[in-house]
Parts: structure tokens; C-alpha cells; sequence
């Protein structure tokens, strides 16, 4: 082998070993000043980190590209949040046919969806096979929540709508809790069995989408775009503190939070709620955009008095996310 292709080869392996580590620590530590690198998902760069070192080792024989090549691999099958659903195996998927009770304990059917304004058309027929109990609506007016209360449950239901927001729901509304959030509701759901939860539907800022990493223009908005989103969540967890028994309340909450899985913002949450996918999902969780999903923006949460069992995307053509359906046992 020349010295030439030697060279290249280590270079390449260099460059895959220096991607990981840069990689590794970006990830775990969620700097604001490297959101725009974060706001991708890991595989992105684990992808260009393996083409490197599969390059270097198939066409210039460099020996350590192997090595980097497993690291990588192990690395991308640990922190990849679309494998972590792989050991969720023992699950049942979410299926149209549903359970109403399981040994006494009532079955709650949620879902959350996007509606895009209804640029793409009305997913209530897509949702309506889903036979949800409670819908997060966000991106829809309020004369189309109204429509989606009536189409589901047949005017027997109940429905909020703020701003563009919408919650339906074949239960009973006790309360609405308006926040300073305008991308957020709250409301106290009462169900048969004369329990009540807390049901909150966010939608958080829209994420910044300009991928020039070497502009420092670019990295700006990405960094501010980010702190937006995390001052949204943290007033809204307040409001829900202030205004609830939360957290020994059952609690919803769930929406589009314009940031992927493993965004920091979502780190607001681990000490009170149970991200349902991560915890019961099954098959490919992400959620944007409907054609060529990458990311998974749409999430639903719970509190310990809501057990989810199963948790699953489904496709609309009527609208640009995927949506989220889960089921969760309530607890005696």
C-alpha cells in the first residue's frame, strides 16, 4: 500500500475517532452554544462517522477503523433514541382494537396531533378508527376543535380550544387553567369513575431550521431558539404546580414540543412524568415530517398514577406529523 493511501486511511479513522468525541460529550451535555450541532439527530453524525471509518478500512486496509467502527456502532445503539424502543419488545403494539378496562382498572386511550392548519386536509377520519378518549389538538382554530368534538364523539363530548390550541375529550371538562404560555392549555378531565386528571397540550416555539453550523448567525438562533422552548416548559410546569395537587394528581402532557427526543428540554420532565414511547413503543416513533420522518417532536407524558401500555405512531396524509396514540391503565 502506498503511502499515500496510508495516510489517507488514518486520516479518515482520525477524523472518525475526533467526530465520536465531539459527538459523545455534544450529546450528553446539551451545550446551548452547540444547539444547532444537537438539534440533528445522533444517527446524522454517526452515520458520517461510520461511513469513515468503513471507507478507511475497506479501501486502505487501516487496521484501528475497525475498532472505531464498533465504538461507533455501540455508541449509536445505546444513544439513538429510535433503538431504544428495540427492548420494548415485550410490549403489545398499539392496535385500532382496544381495551376499555383490565382487572377493574379503566383504560385511557390519548392521543396527540399536529393538524397543520389543515393546509394538508382533516385527519379526524384517520383518528376517529383510533377511538381516543382524549385528543391533544395543536396548529387547528377553534371552529375545527368544535368539528373534531363532534365527528369523534357524536356531540356527546366535551372540547376546549384556545387560541390554536384544542383539547376533546368523551369526558367531562371541570376546569380550564389559562396560562401565560399561549402555546399551552390545561385542563381538569373527570372521568366516569368521578376521578379527575390534569390534562396539558403544548406547543412549543418552532424550531430553528437553519443547518449553516459554520455561521455564527446560524448557531445564535439555535441557541436562543432552545432557551425559548425551555423558559415555555419550565412557566408551564410551574402554572401546573401552582394551580393542581401535581404531582399526586394522574397528569397528561403532551403536544409538539418541536424538539427531539433527546433534547434537553426534555429533561425538564424525568423527575415527574414517563415519556410513553420510550417506555412502551413500538416500531418507528418519529413523528416529523410524515413523509420522511427523522425526528420525533411529538411526545406523550405521564405522571406514576398512569401506567402507559402501549404506545405507537400512526400516518394521516391530512396532515405533515405523524400522530401518537397511547394507552395508559389508570391506578387504584
Amino acid at each position: 500500500m502506498s503511502g499515500t493511501r496510508r495516510a489517507i486511511g488514518w486520516s479518515l479513522v482520525g477524523c472518525s475517532l475526533f467526530l465520536h468525541i465531539i459527538t459523545v460529550w455534544c450529546y450528553a451535555r446539551q451545550p446551548d452554544s452547540l444547539a444547532a450541532f444537537t438539534v440533528l439527530p445522533i444517527w446524522i453524525w454517526g452515520g458520517a462517522g461510520l461511513l469513515m471509518s468503513v471507507f478507511a478500512f475497506c479501501f486502505l486496509r487501516a487496521p484501528l477503523s475497525l475498532i472505531v467502527t464498533a465504538v461507533w456502532a455501540v455508541t449509536l445503539s445505546v444513544a439513538m433514541d429510535e433503538a431504544k424502543v428495540l427492548s420494548n419488545f415485550s410490549h403489545p403494539p398499539i392496535t385500532i382494537e382496544r381495551s376499555l378496562a383490565i382487572n377493574g382498572h379503566q383504560i385511557l386511550r390519548v392521543a396527540t396531533v399536529n393538524c397543520a392548519g389543515f393546509n394538508y386536509g382533516d385527519p379526524v377520519e384517520d383518528l376517529k378508527k383510533w377511538d381516543p378518549d382524549i385528543v391533544l389538538l395543536q396548529q387547528v382554530y377553534p371552529h375545527r376543535v368544535k368539528e373534531f368534538a363532534e365527528k369523534l364523539y357524536g356531540g356527546r363530548g366535551d372540547y376546549r380550544a384556545y387560541l390554536t390550541n384544542g383539547i376533546v375529550t368523551r369526558y367531562e371538562i371541570r376546569r380550564e387553567v389559562r396560562n401565560p404560555i399561549l402555546s399551552n392549555q390545561q385542563l381538569t378531565v373527570r372521568l366516569p369513575s368521578g376521578a379527575e386528571i390534569e390534562v396539558v397540550n403544548v406547543h412549543l416555539t418552532t424550531a430553528a431550521t437553519d443547518m449553516r453550523l459554520w455561521s455564527k448567525k446560524g448557531r445564535t438562533l439555535h441557541r436562543t431558539n432552545r432557551a425559548i422552548r425551555r423558559k415555555q416548559l419550565s412557566v408551564i410546569l410551574q402554572v401546573l404546580e401552582q394551580t393542581s395537587p401535581f404531582p399526586t394528581t394522574p397528569t397528561i402532557l403532551g403536544g409538539d414540543f418541536n424538539a427531539g427526543a433527546t433534547d434537553v428540554v426534555h429533561r425538564q420532565l424525568s423527575r415527574d412524568f414517563e415519556d410513553a414511547f420510550a417506555k412502551v413503543g413500538r416500531g418507528w416513533g418519529d413523528t416529523f415530517h410524515r413523509r420522511f420522518p427523522i425526528l420525533r417532536i411529538d411526545h406523550i407524558y405521564s405522571t406514576r398514577q398512569l401506567k402507559p401500555l402501549s404506545c405507537g405512531v400512526a400516518v394521516s396524509k391530512n396532515t405533515d406529523h405523524r400522530m401518537v396514540i397511547a394507552d395508559f391503565m389508570m391506578e387504584k
